[in-house]
């Protein structure tokens, strides 16, 4: 713990120096006690100056990325949580670069010697010199022997010891944020600690790259299927924890369109084809690829769209898809009434809440939006409004929502620069009506009542058991023993050592003055 607490120093210096502190301190005035403390701090060092002609967010950003792979990762994490810091802000961290220097070939064939085994390090034919690297990981094209074939692959690599600095400065920062929100009140409305925590759980599965494989796995089993769009291959026998190796994709960068309409690709019907593709990801099969920018897509010699970069993926459950293909569709119809109804059917307004206000709000939202041209309307700065609307209404912050809708933004963006007269709704509508059809049909309903209907007659001889069970829960439950709350047992336990830890230090100091007075 004292690891942490000196870890701690070194980052309050770092944030000092870097000029984060002065550039928060413009958004929001940070508390006296924490400006000294700073100030002390940076005691000795020179901080940085900034063009005054720079937005806050810019500033910040330069200040993060200097700060390394944490700050980083954090201002990236902030971004897509306007909640808590703010919309201007939130979009302005969207511009943080991760962008760090790369580490030497001879580590990167270290790191996979040693993932793979000799054995299958030698089927390796050649590795080029890295071509990407970012805070995390980067990435080499090689070639490779598989199955008695030769492949082009892209391998990426995590960068060495990585894990292990990220892991202690969080440390740090969860010291740090249970620090601030014991000293300021009015700062546990930003549930900082519980934003540290989950940056680390996010990150330390992105540190593991057979997740970010088995992402691209999952959506390459969900899309095979679907023309006009490819997920490269994983290469399971040369992925590992720390490396991950995939097919080479052969394409140009979807940002790149004066040579695509030279390779003869139709930018309209490639349009068309990407916003359609990501509705049938987040909709159709609730799962979808969280971060479709410019440089993470590509296109191939056929016109297919692929994929790459599958760190973040977004997943929506199957009530949550179906309130959102109805809501999108109720907006399509300007039937104001049913978006509200959607809404409360799926629990997402506190149900004592006035529908006919609800569904007026509803309006406001959407008249202004449809008296534009149809070309004009984004599916994704929709949603942003209605989930401002629905926050005036007490409706629960849903992570998973707010990426979807930051990602159709993007899509949207991405779409419209390859062909401005795109028009979202038009091709948005086909993908949402299928869909509803498919889940309301006849063969839908008849596979749900037999699938219910075997449910609960293999759960039948457990019945009179899952009775005394449920008796026995609620007598808890009437006593006060039992909690019928949420929980987060890991978050829970950094707490308690937190916790623990002031404590300690709480003794201590009695202790030393005790000893002090017993001397003197």
């Amino acid at each position: 713990m004292l690891k942490r607490v000196f870890k701690l120093f070194q980052i309050a210096r770092r944030l000092s120096t870097s000029g984060a502190v002065d550039v928060i301190n413009q958004v929001h005035q940070i508390p006296l006690p924490i400006n000294l403390f700073f100030s002390f701090i940076s005691i000795g060092t020179e901080n940085n100056r900034y063009d005054n002609n720079q937005k806050p967010g810019e500033k910040l950003c330069s200040a993060l990325q200097g700060m390394g792979t944490t700050f980083i990762k954090l201002g990236q994490f902030l971004a897509t949580r306007p909640d808590i810091i703010g919309d201007q802000m939130a979009k302005e961290l969207e511009k943080l670069q991760d962008k760090v220097p790369a580490f030497d070939l001879y580590e990167a064939k270290r790191v996979i010697k040693k993932e793979i085994g000799e054995k299958q390090f030698n089927n390796i034919i050649e590795i080029s010199e890295p071509i990407a690297a970012a805070s995390i990981a980067q990435v080499h094209l090689a070639k490779i022997k598989n199955e008695n074939q030769e492949k082009q692959v892209a391998i990426k690599i995590l960068r060495p010891e990585i894990e292990k600095l990220f892991n202690e400065e969080l440390d740090a920062l969860m010291l740090f944020a249970y620090i601030v929100e014991n000293v300021i009140p009015k700062a546990k409305r930003l549930k900082l600690v519980e934003v540290v925590h989950l940056l680390r759980e996010i990150t330390n599965i992105e540190m593991d790259l057979r997740f970010e494989a088995a992402a691209a796995n999952e959506l390459y089993e969900n899309t095979k299927s679907d023309f006009g769009f490819n997920v490269p291959k994983i290469y399971w026998n040369y992925t590992t924890k720390k490396i991950l190796t995939l097919d080479k994709v052969e394409g140009i960068s979807i940002r790149e369109h004066t040579k695509l309409e030279e390779q003869g690709v139709n930018l309209k019907k490639l349009a068309e084809n990407l916003i359609q593709h990501f509705l049938k990801q987040a909709v159709r099969d609730g799962f979808f690829h969280g971060d479709m920018h410019q440089g993470n897509l590509f296109v191939d010699s056929k016109g297919n769209i692929v994929p790459v970069d599958f760190g973040i993926m977004g997943r929506l459950d199957k009530n949550n898809r179906k309130y959102l293909a109805e809501i999108l569709y109720g907006f399509i119809q300007r039937d104001y009434v049913k978006v509200a109804d959607v809404h409360f059917q799926a629990g997402l307004v506190p149900q004592e809440a006035s529908r006919d206000e609800f569904a007026q709000a509803l309006r406001s939202v959407g008249e202004p939006i449809f008296g534009q041209s149809i070309k004009d309307i984004s599916g994704g700065n929709l949603l942003a409004q209605l989930f401002e609307i629905t926050e005036k209404f007490n409706m629960a912050t849903q992570p998973s929502l707010l990426l979807l809708q930051k990602n159709m933004v993007v899509v949207e963006g991405v779409a419209r620069k390859l062909y401005p007269e795109t028009n979202i709704w038009e091709v948005s509508k086909p993908v949402l009506e299928n869909w509803l059809k498919n889940l309301k049909g006849p063969k839908k309903t008849i596979d749900t009542a037999i699938n219910t209907s075997a449910e609960i007659i293999k759960r039948i001889p457990d019945f009179p058991e899952l009775m005394d069970k449920a008796n026995y829960a609620l007598k808890l439950m009437a006593e006060g023993k039992i909690s019928v709350g949420p929980s987060n047992k890991n978050l829970e336990l950094e707490q308690m050592k937190i916790k623990n830890f002031r404590n300690n230090i709480i003794m201590s100091f009695f202790g030393v003055v005790i000893v002090m007075l017993l001397v003197f």
